[in-house]
C-alpha cells in the first residue's frame, strides 16, 4: 500500500519567534549589536517587510495581542527616540552638529519604514496618534532659527513622513476625534504652505539643490489635506478655510475643491433648516 505524505503543519510558534525578533532589531528595541550596528537593523526590516509581503504565516502571527504589542512598543520606541535626537539638535555645537545631523536621518530612515510596514499589520493609527502628539513639538525645533537655512533633507523626509499620516487620517484608514484632526491640519498645513515655495526658490537659485517636493508628492499632500478639511465639523472647516483666504494668494496647496464643497453644503444646510422652520410654522 502506497504511503501518503502529509503535509507537515506550520509552526506557528516558531514563525512568531522569528518575527518578533526581527521586528525588536528593526525597531531598535534591543540595545547595540557589536559588529553588526546599522547593518542588522536595516537587515531586519528587510526581513520584516519580506515576512509581510511573502509568508502567508504572517497574517496569522499579526492576530496575536502579544505580537501587536511588541509593535506597539516598537512604535513609540522609534517615534520618541527620534523627538529626543531632533531635540538634541538645538543643543550641539558646529563641530557635533554633523553627527547629530546622521542620528536623525537615521531615525528618520526608521519613520519612513515605519510608516511602510505599519499599514499591513492594521496598526497605522498607533503612529498616527503618536506623530500628531509631538507634532507642534518637531515643528518648535525643525523652525528654530540655528536651523532656518540647514537640513534641507530632514525638513523634506518630514513632509513626506507627515504626507502619509494626513493620507492615513484624509482618507479614512485612520479614525481620530475631530479636535485631534483640527490640531494635525493646523500644525502641519502652515508648514507645508510655507515649505513649498521655500524649496522651488532654492532649486532655482542653485544648481542641482537636491531637496524638493516633487509632484507626486504635492498633489498627495494636496489631495490628503482637501479630504482631511471635508471630515470636520463645518466651523472648524471655515477656520481653515477663512485663513487660507486671507493668505491673499491661492499657491499651495490649493483648497479651491473643499471651499466650493463647504459652500455647498453651508447652502444646503442653510436651505433645509428654513424649510424646516418654515414647515413648523404651517
Amino acid at each position: 500500500m502506497s504511503r501518503i505524505n502529509k503535509i507537515k503543519p506550520v509552526d506557528l510558534s516558531s514563525a512568531k519567534d522569528i518575527f518578533v525578533s526581527a521586528i525588536r532589531f528593526a525597531m531598535s528595541m534591543e540595545g547595540p549589536c557589536f559588529p553588526f550596528g546599522d547593518e542588522l537593523r536595516v537587515s531586519a526590516q528587510e526581513q520584516v517587510d519580506f515576512m509581510l509581503g511573502e509568508d502567508e504565516d504572517t497574517s496569522t502571527v499579526m492576530a496575536d495581542d502579544e505580537v501587536k504589542s511588541i509593535v506597539r512598543m516598537g512604535v513609540y520606541n522609534i517615534i520618541h527616540s527620534f523627538e529626543t535626537e531632533l531635540s538634541l539638535l538645538l543643543l550641539d555645537t558646529a563641530l557635533e552638529f554633523e553627527t547629530a545631523n546622521n542620528k536623525v536621518m537615521r531615525k528618520v530612515s526608521d519613520l519612513e519604514w515605519i510608516c511602510n510596514v505599519l499599514p499591513k499589520m492594521d496598526l497605522m493609527k498607533n503612529f498616527v496618534s503618536d506623530w500628531a502628539a509631538i507634532s507642534s513639538k518637531i515643528l518648535g525645533i525643525i523652525e528654530d532659527k540655528k536651523l532656518d537655512h540647514v537640513m534641507w533633507g530632514l525638513k523634506i523626509k518630514l513632509i513626506e513622513v507627515t504626507s502619509k499620516v494626513l493620507e492615513a487620517v484624509g482618507y479614512g484608514s485612520v479614525i481620530l476625534p475631530a479636535p485631534c484632526r483640527v490640531q494635525l491640519l493646523k500644525n502641519w498645513f502652515p508648514y507645508v504652505r510655507k515649505m513649498k515655495p521655500l524649496l522651488d526658490s532654492k532649486a532655482i537659485e542653485e544648481t542641482g539643490f537636491p531637496y524638493k517636493m516633487d509632484e507626486d508628492l504635492c498633489q498627495s499632500i494636496e489631495g490628503a489635506i482637501v479630504s482631511l478639511i471635508l471630515t470636520l465639523p463645518s466651523n472648524d472647516q471655515a477656520d481653515i478655510l477663512g485663513d487660507w483666504i486671507k493668505n491673499g494668494e491661492v499657491g499651495y496647496p490649493d483648497l479651491t475643491e473643499a471651499f466650493e464643497v463647504w459652500c455647498y453644503r453651508t447652502k444646503s444646510a442653510k436651505r433645509r433648516l428654513v424649510e424646516s422652520l418654515d414647515s413648523h410654522s404651517e
